[in-house]
């Protein structure tokens, strides 16, 4: 199965800027989408013909958001995580199938001056709680906008950034965490010391140009299928958003 997961910044702005030819070229039998920053209804989803469509919406228009196109009918579709306080930005999709879960996630940002960190916290433990959850009943796999470069590795400038949002010790903590609980990243678990590997850069500098990035955009996927992971990448040419897409293959 090749799956792939893309925050686009905007769903109705990347349709205009090659979305659907990246979409039918990569022939995914899933794909994730991140901050589609929509409400149903407001973008033609003609490019996902042969696709079963998912859609999450925050309930404040033109903000957060995600969405899912499968090719396989889940057996099942949930919204959110159960949680009323974290369930009014549209920020968790949950795919059931025969063999494993596939949520697509937009994790919150801490946003500038960490205003938003305490909350992000919260968040960070509920949502653990509800994928071990998931993974106590079959295979999780994990895919999206996590707004965290774990490890040093995964930013160009880790001395400067650090204490920024999306590179706090909190943050990086609380992915560790997650790991530790029984979880891979399967792009470092084919590649763990590959460098300059980003999947977000800033608008500011040129820094996508320059390659000044981020990486922080992930599939995550329960340990017990780990070994499953045949390819992880990330698609670095593929413009449209400040984000670019990642994907994996897996065999299950």
């Amino acid at each position: 199965m090749k799956l792939v997961s893309w925050n686009v910044n905007g769903l109705r702005a990347v349709l205009k800027k090659g979305f659907q030819d990246f979409f039918k070229d990569i022939d995914a039998d899933i794909f994730c989408v991140q901050e589609t920053k929509m409400q149903e209804g407001q973008a033609e989803m003609d490019f996902a013909e042969g696709y079963h469509t998912y859609l999450n919406c925050a309930e404040k228009k033109g903000y957060s958001g995600t969405a899912v196109f499968t090719k396989k009918e889940p057996i099942n579709v949930s919204y959110g995580i159960g949680i009323e306080e974290h369930d009014r930005e549209g920020r968790v999709i949950t795919l059931e199938f025969e063999k494993f879960f596939l949520v697509n996630c937009y994790t919150p940002n801490s946003k500038r001056e960490l205003e938003r960190l305490d909350y992000r916290m919260t968040w960070e433990d509920a949502f653990r709680k509800y994928l071990l959850k998931l993974d106590k009943k079959k295979p999780v796999i994990l895919c999206g906008d996590l707004n965290v470069a774990h490890k040093e590795i995964d930013l160009k400038n880790p001395k400067t950034n650090r204490g920024n949002a999306g590179f706090t010790d909190e943050e990086r903590q609380k992915m560790t965490e997650l790991l530790d609980s029984g979880f891979t990243d399967s792009f470092r678990y084919l590649y763990p010391e590959k460098t300059d590997s980003y999947t977000w850069w800033s608008y500011f500098a040129n820094s996508r140009e320059k390659n000044i990035g981020w990486r922080i955009d992930y599939f995550i996927v329960s340990k017990s299928i780990k070994n499953t992971i045949q390819e992880a990448y990330i698609y670095d040419t593929i413009l449209g958003s400040d984000h670019c897409p990642v994907g994996i293959d897996v065999e299950i």
